[in-house]
């Protein structure tokens, strides 16, 4: 930690606890932790308050839970089971089970046609905007997925767009517009995360005063 004289350079705790004890959990369970009140109010303010370029507030988020949750999975594993060899598709059988074994999922877009807005607008940054969308769909998942494992919940990051996008756009009846980035798998956790190892945080970060 760097020291000036007179300042307080003493991070903030709580946050930092949260940031650390975020991890990929793949054990859970569909035991409540929270209220799906609860649930969708901590959504809804993550996807208030993350930033975005230009404040274009582009991210779209959908929360599944219940039988949402499960006919998500379900339609993921039969999109799959399209794909990948009968003879190779147990472990990925497993997968799709365990991950809807858990409570709830979240699905994270962004909307095209905001993007495509912005590029029209502001030709001089227009092949930035995809870039930036992606920067602010980043933390949009980060801040949903610190702020589940806060109240208790295990989640994980899991990316099988785009070969479900069509269905989950006729399924849930969204715009064409949205185009899915993500998807949060999320419930209590039944096992611990393995030990997480770390790279020399002096090869990571240079400081020049």
């Amino acid at each position: 930690m760097i020291k000036q004289a007179g300042l307080d350079t003493k991070t903030s705790k709580p946050f930092f606890d949260a940031v650390k004890a975020r991890r990929s959990i793949y054990g859970i369970s569909k035991e409540a932790v929270i209220s799906d009140e609860k649930i969708v109010d901590l959504v809804q303010e993550a996807v208030k308050h993350t930033p975005s370029s230009f404040n274009s507030q582009s991210a779209r988020v959908v929360v599944l839970l219940g039988g949402n949750h499960d006919k998500f999975w379900n339609l993921t594993t039969e999109t799959l089971r399209k794909i990948v060899p009968a003879d190779q598709f147990e472990p990925t059988e497993q997968k799709m089970g365990a991950f809807k074994s858990g409570y709830g999922t979240v699905l994270f877009f962004e909307d095209k046609n905001v993007v495509d807005g912005l590029m029209q607008s502001f030709p001089s940054y227009a092949q930035n905007f995809p870039i930036w969308s992606q920067h602010s769909s980043g933390m949009h998942q980060f801040v949903v997925w610190t702020a589940l494992e806060s109240e208790g919940f295990g989640a994980s990051l899991q990316h099988y767009n785009p070969l479900v996008d069509d269905e989950v756009r006729s399924t849930w009846n969204l715009p064409d517009s949205w185009q899915l980035i993500a998807q949060m798998p999320f419930g209590k956790p039944t096992a611990a995360p393995g030990e997480k190892q770390f790279q020399p945080i002096e090869d990571r970060v240079k400081v020049f005063k």
